[in-house]
């Protein structure tokens, strides 16, 4: 249990919702854009970078040394740990299906539970871990429900997301003192210059750039940058859990956008795992009301 003061911990919820709601949609740009998988890293690491590097000028104008000073080594880890994510996550949606990355992607809270664990000596409380188990539960029923669909290539990829992202929410709350929009932009920068070598951004279309500058204000201004804020006001495997709204939503989007259906088992499992997210958020409430 965080001591944090409830009201900070109420936004860090707040945040955390709306950043789950907004990673979502990485699946559905994925298949708007018709770029080959490098050159839509490159031109979403430009406008992400572009994007909040604005922001970020304009908020140490008085202190321009800050943009750079402020990020350190502890910085510069998580930068190279977003990197991998996106360079990850971005070609597993194209290697394998969207229902399958989502719901690997919600084994995230065991990851951030471990290695916060192991790193921060950061104990979950009952209901938090009973609400993951019950959210793997429903993972379990998805991945049942698309045995045999997708990619192994993809899965894997996949997995080295969670794997990353974890290590972005933990070492957030590890490094607090780091500042977080220099170091995002970093990060897409770094996206950038990985995919450059392998991309031909100058083949993008109009189209392309705009749906390209769209995916990166929605997933990393809305979905990282609030994601990262909300690591720092609420326990690392909290900001995984509720992240596993991600689960039902991508997929459902990709259904009312292209007409593919989620099997039967992937709308039981994505019920369970939304379940879990919000009988946790109201059982938290409660508790939180219960000692104010």
């Amino acid at each position: 249990m965080t001591d944090d003061h409830h009201p900070q911990r109420r936004l860090g919820t707040a945040l955390a919702l709306v950043s789950a709601v907004s990673w979502s949609s990485a699946g559905l740009f994925t298949r708007f854009i018709a770029l080959d998988v490098w050159t839509l890293l490159v031109w979403r690491g430009i406008f992400g970078a572009l994007f909040i590097g604005i922001y970020a000028v304009w908020q140490f104008r008085a202190e321009p040394r800050g943009l750079v000073r402020g990020i350190g080594w502890g910085g510069l880890g998580i930068a190279l740990c977003s990197m991998l994510s996106t360079v990850t996550l971005i070609p597993a949606f194209r290697l394998t299906t969207v229902a399958n990355v989502s719901v690997i992607l919600a084994t995230a809270p065991f990851a951030a539970a471990f290695i916060a664990w192991a790193w921060l000596g950061e104990r979950s409380n009952r209901s938090t871990l009973v609400a993951a188990g019950i959210a793997i539960l429903g993972v379990g029923a998805m991945v049942g429900g698309s045995a045999g669909t997708g990619s192994r290539w993809g899965d894997g990829l996949a997995l080295l997301a969670v794997a990353s992202i974890s290590c972005v929410v933990v070492g957030v709350r590890r490094y607090r003192g780091i500042a977080l929009l220099p170091m995002a932009v970093l990060s897409n920068l770094l996206v950038m210059a990985a995919s450059l070598p392998f991309a031909a951004p100058l083949s993008a279309g109009p189209l392309d750039i705009l749906y390209s500058a769209l995916f990166a204000a929605c997933t990393m201004i809305l979905g990282y940058v609030l994601m990262v804020i909300a690591s720092r006001m609420i326990p690392a495997v909290e900001t995984a859990l509720i992240g596993t709204l991600e689960t039902p939503l991508a997929p459902l989007w990709i259904w009312l956008a292209f007409g593919e259906a989620p099997s039967r088992a992937a709308f039981l499992g994505g019920a369970i795992v939304l379940a879990a997210v919000i009988g946790h958020l109201l059982v938290d409430n409660r508790r939180q009301a219960t000692r104010a």
